[in-house]
């Protein structure tokens, strides 16, 4: 599990905020960096965008790309946190859309989580299958994932964070 603490610590070195565009978390990733006293100097803003219609309002998702893909991808999550990072006064972007249960299909089961980062690198994604562990743990496992993939992000060039 990685430590929004030592996430915050990582933005606060690289001198960047930190936004979030959240779907099947609702704002929990959001909410876990700031339980920490003292995140407002790293963290700008949490987009929780539930439905396909936030997502393109707020985050300015293509619905070309919600109709090719479907909201739960990685070129979902890719615009979604592009979207956050351009909306916002971020150095970096989380993003998560997935679904959390229960439900799910044959082509998208239950606890497929599709994860994006932005920042001045460009985006990147990946897919995390969970399993159908049920919608709590689905959620805590992905704002952890998160949380981790925000450290990696902000870690120095060819060093590992310790979270």
């Amino acid at each position: 599990m990685s430590d929004p603490a030592k996430v915050l610590d990582l933005a606060r070195a690289r001198g960047v905020m930190i936004a979030t565009a959240e779907s099947c978390t609702g704002g929990m990733i959001i909410g876990r960096l700031t339980d920490v006293a003292g995140s407002s100097d790293a963290v700008d803003r949490g987009f929780v965008t539930y439905s396909n219609a936030a997502k393109i309002e707020m985050l300015g998702i293509r619905p070309e790309t919600l109709a090719a893909h479907g909201a739960v991808s990685e070129e979902i999550a890719a615009e979604m946190a592009q979207g956050a990072l351009a909306r916002s006064g971020a150095g970096i972007a989380v993003a998560v859309t997935g679904i959390a249960g229960p439900g799910g299909s044959e082509h998208k089961p239950e606890g497929r989580v599709c994860f994006g980062i932005a920042d001045a690198r460009g985006a990147r994604t990946e897919t995390v299958e969970f399993g159908p562990l049920g919608r709590a743990q689905v959620r805590r496992a992905t704002v952890d994932h998160a949380l981790t993939l925000l450290a990696r992000a902000l870690a120095p060039t060819g060093q590992a964070p310790a979270c």
